[in-house]
């Protein structure tokens, strides 16, 4: 298995922790001392950041996600500091999957689309190779991939406008916690219905979608080969 399988897989249980419950946390201590809304929610941004830079110092590159939050983070916390606005911070969290959402929806006219990059964090050497053979030769395979692709884009958009609404209508301190609510079950329930199609496609075709586990043999990749594309 490549070195960065496991820890991607370490990324999903730790990148959750450090980008959403320990902000909120911190958020409502800060508030709880008495701090001003916008001070508590321009410090309770800086775990993410330093997540994000802890990770491309360690990779050796900057990547798409933590140049958002970053860029996102050093403009709103800019333009709250001289309106003194605390809306401004609060519509960078919107500003974060609208972002994820044009990006994940622009792979889709890519070389691969976003769901068979997220899956390649995954794959073991044996597997992303057979991977890429089932993307150059199964329409199937394709379709799924960027049908998943298309339904994370639409979830990231959603969260976007919702967190949008909620940021400029509702009570600053109300916004923080029902944001994270918000996107958690947006994720959630994306992620159920991710896992669905991914187990319906590999009952039907003999392969996973992720990589989690080895793909099907010689004999079930020549059947996949050779089915009508399963509509998603």
């Amino acid at each position: 298995m490549r070195p960065h399988v496991p820890r991607a897989r370490r990324a999903l249980l730790t990148t959750p922790l450090v980008v959403i419950v320990l902000p909120l946390v911190l958020y409502y201590v800060l508030r709880a001392q008495g701090a001003p809304a916008w001070q508590a929610l321009l410090l309770s941004s800086l775990p993410p950041v330093a997540h994000s830079v802890t990770a491309a110092l360690r990779d050796h590159r900057v990547g798409y996600v933590d140049l958002l939050v970053i860029g996102l983070l050093l403009i709103s916390a800019a333009t709250s500091l001289v309106s003194g606005d605390p809306r401004v911070l609060l519509l960078k969290d919107a500003a974060l999957p609208a972002a994820l959402g044009l990006g994940m929806g622009a792979t889709l006219w890519a070389a691969r689309p976003f769901a068979f990059q997220f899956g390649h964090q995954f794959r073991s050497g044996a597997a992303a190779e057979q991977a890429e053979g089932y993307w150059r030769e199964s329409p199937a395979f394709r379709q799924a991939l960027r049908s998943l692709t298309l339904l994370w884009a639409g979830a990231e958009l959603l969260d976007a406008l919702l967190s949008t609404t909620e940021a400029l209508f509702l009570p600053v301190d109300a916004v923080p916690l029902l944001g994270r609510v918000q996107s958690l079950a947006v994720v959630g329930a994306v992620a159920v219905l991710s896992i669905r199609r991914s187990r319906r496609f590999r009952d039907r075709h003999g392969i996973p979608l992720f990589g989690f586990r080895e793909p099907a043999g010689a004999g079930e990749e020549a059947d996949i080969r050779h089915r009508a594309p399963d509509p998603v």
